[in-house]
């Protein structure tokens, strides 16, 4: 009669400290931005009103205010920070999906004891500091770094380029550091494809290429739809790089967010600008779920 009540018991624990986790670290937060949000800039500490008002009795009188909402809709600034932003994210995803895509799959081809190592030199880069890679790449981006150095030497050009600051090293910094996020769940996934596909394809006259198109790159789409989602998020709300790397045009949503949040002082505009990028974060992330849901029906 106990045996129930234990299976019981341990499903209740199983989905219920994931949903505590979520409470804690993700509905909480989420609920205390959303109420910054709907409060009005003030003077003080915090700097925004109080949301409920006890001045008039007993109970108190809640206050919202929509105009940051309505700031971000009219405010063309933020309209094009936004759309700047989704802009970089795709295309550093799609860069990361051009240059992971040939990594994971010579990995996956690879012997067992080569894959190990090929997949500690992915993930060599987490070792380090995150600021302290892009602190190499200014090192060796900038006049008299290394490429500059190499390129005068050769004769090739007569001064050094401007690549510091600019979009290139922008791209170049979240291509290199979001890359092992689109190699790893390619590999996952490559690696266990059937290699007995290619081998009927072949049997049944279809060249290497047309081989790829027919069997691997249809059965690898979920790597494909995991890794891209896995690059294109972080990189969407992105700050450090754009500060570092970027030029003063790289007016990202994450630069925006830190220029409200520490030099205007308006929180109550800043928490809108993070709720609605949360919003907007929600359309992939769906459709991420429903790719994995089409995929194993």
């Amino acid at each position: 009669m106990s045996t129930p009540r234990c299976l019981g018991a341990g499903r209740l624990a199983v989905v219920g400290l994931p949903c505590l986790w979520l409470c804690l670290f993700f509905l909480a937060p989420f609920a205390i931005v959303l109420k910054i949000a709907l409060a009005e800039a003030a003077e003080g500490v915090p700097p925004y009103a109080a949301m409920l008002d006890w001045a008039g009795g007993a109970l108190p009188y809640v206050r919202l205010h929509l105009g940051n909402f309505r700031t971000l809709l009219e405010d063309p600034f933020y309209a094009e920070a936004f759309l700047r932003s989704l802009r970089v994210a795709a295309i550093s995803a799609s860069l990361c999906l051009l240059a992971g895509y040939p990594m994971a799959l010579a990995i996956s081809r690879t012997s067992a004891r080569a894959r190990a190592l090929l997949l500690l030199l992915v993930m060599l880069p987490f070792w380090s500091s995150f600021l302290l890679r892009i602190s190499a790449w200014i090192a060796i981006l900038q006049d008299g770094g290394i490429i500059n150095s190499m390129l005068v030497g050769l004769g090739l050009v007569s001064q050094p380029m401007a690549l510091l600051y600019t979009d290139t090293a922008m791209y170049v910094g979240i291509v290199y550091c979001y890359l092992p996020f689109m190699v790893l769940p390619l590999y996952a996934n490559l690696v266990q494809l059937d290699t007995a596909l290619l081998e009927a394809a072949s049997d049944l006259g279809a060249r290497p290429w047309r081989a790829f198109l027919a069997v691997t790159l249809p059965l690898s789409l979920p790597g494909v739809v995991a890794g891209f989602m896995l690059v294109f998020i972080p990189a969407l709300g992105e700050f450090v790089i754009p500060e570092l790397l970027g030029g003063p045009d790289a007016q990202l949503i994450g630069r925006v967010l830190w220029t409200e949040f520490f030099q205007n002082r308006d929180w109550p505009l800043a928490s809108a600008l993070a709720v609605a990028l949360l919003l907007l974060l929600v359309a992939p992330i769906m459709l991420f779920q429903h790719e994995r849901k089409a995929v194993r029906v």
